[in-house]
């Protein structure tokens, strides 16, 4: 009994996968897998191409990081020196408005002069 259940299991699944073969047409298939073999094609060559790039990137970035992180630190300094100055001008504008009131006309006058950017906002236009 076991041995004709076990044929009839095959039968039954050798009918299965033939019908299974005419729902789709080979042509169709064929067309798909070149369509398939045509985009991996593509796909390898874009990533060949950004690796390159990856690597010049790399190697332009390692180029320049040295003159790029002294600039950063020559920057940091003159904006901090920058604001030590324009703080210890305010300072002088308020001594001198305290000391001589007549120096400057009016408050506004005080505001109008200590009017530079804020260079950490970013802009509006």
């Amino acid at each position: 009994m076991a041995d004709s259940e076990t044929d009839s299991i095959k039968s039954a699944s050798g009918e299965i996968s033939r019908e299974f073969k005419t729902l789709v047409d080979s042509q169709d298939l064929e067309l798909i897998k070149q369509s398939q073999n045509l985009i991996l094609g593509r796909l390898q060559d874009s990533n060949a191409v950004l690796s390159h790039f990856n690597e010049y990137s790399e190697n332009c970035f390692t180029e320049v990081y040295a003159d790029f992180a002294k600039n950063t630190r020559v920057l940091r300094s003159m904006k901090s020196d920058l604001d030590y100055i324009f703080q210890k001008l305010r300072s002088l504008k308020k001594k001198i408005a305290a000391t001589y009131p007549d120096a400057f006309p009016d408050h506004s006058t005080i505001e109008a002069l200590d009017q530079r950017p804020d260079l950490e906002l970013p802009r509006d236009s």
